[in-house]
């Protein structure tokens, strides 16, 4: 029998776990990294396969970044879907999630502008955490999204696990006793491939070098990806000063004015 994990909340907006399954199951790609299998789901929980611990390792690493480039390459339907069963979006704590713009766009600054920055700018002021000034800064940001974005921005749509940050890599147990990584907890949706890696990096993922190297062996990066990794950044910041304020709120405006030119 497989020892179970629970995650509940009695009062879970609508499809909430419904929609981690859903994200669950559509990253869970032949040669992709390991996904946390669903054991259960309902309404106000979601029942996870529990994950052993163990220790990261610089091998383990660099196969993760390879299993990553191998899920990115699966690809959606365009920027901004969600896996099928999905029927709306979340991206945040378990106890205050902010709501994602799902759809399709054709392109990544479209995509980036209208379902992430722009909505994250009208929800921090909708919590008096944000301003006027704020809104013109992100809407310069958005302005020069195409520039920012160079070379990138002619990538395809990438299946991404949306909230890739250390704390959503597991490590557990992996074949002849060696150690892999299991991811838990997504905003699965069609995205930028750079954007995972950028969470990874924005809190620190151990032995993060050796996942890039084994990202970019697999399946190279852009030109001048390292550059794009703040603009990358700034949602997933942003959401942070939504929700906990403080001195996320002046990272934020610091990183802001920094890609407004």
């Amino acid at each position: 029998m497989v020892d179970a994990f629970r995650k509940s909340r009695p009062d879970a907006p609508p499809g909430f776990f419904a929609t981690e399954a859903a994200g669950l199951r559509w990253l869970a790609v032949p040669g992709g990294p390991r996904v946390a299998r669903v054991l259960d789901v309902g309404a106000g929980h979601l029942d996870l396969e529990r994950v052993p611990t163990a220790r990261p390792t610089p091998d383990a690493a660099r196969d993760l970044g390879r299993r990553l480039a191998v899920l990115h390459g699966a690809g959606a339907d365009g920027f901004g879907v969600l896996p099928p069963g999905a029927a709306a979006g979340w991206f945040g704590p378990l106890d205050d999630p902010l709501p994602l713009v799902a759809g399709t766009w054709g392109d990544w600054p479209a995509f980036y502008a209208h379902a992430r920055l722009l909505p994250v700018v009208s929800q921090g002021r909708e919590r008096g955490v944000l301003t006027g000034r704020d809104a013109a800064a992100v809407d310069r940001v958005c302005g020069r999204l195409g520039a920012l974005a160079g070379p990138a921005a002619r990538e395809a749509p990438a299946r991404v696990h949306g909230d890739l940050w250390s704390g959503n890599v597991l490590w557990g147990p992996g074949p002849a006793g060696s150690a892999e990584a299991v991811l838990i907890d997504p905003a699965a949706h069609g995205g930028h491939r750079e954007a995972d890696l950028a969470m990874l990096a924005l809190f620190g993922a151990p032995h993060l070098d050796e996942i890039v190297a084994g990202y970019d062996a697999a399946r190279p990066l852009a030109h001048g990806w390292r550059e794009r990794v703040a603009l990358h950044q700034l949602y997933p910041l942003a959401v942070h000063a939504v929700l906990f304020g403080g001195g996320y709120v002046e990272q934020t405006r610091r990183l802001l004015a920094r890609l407004g030119g």
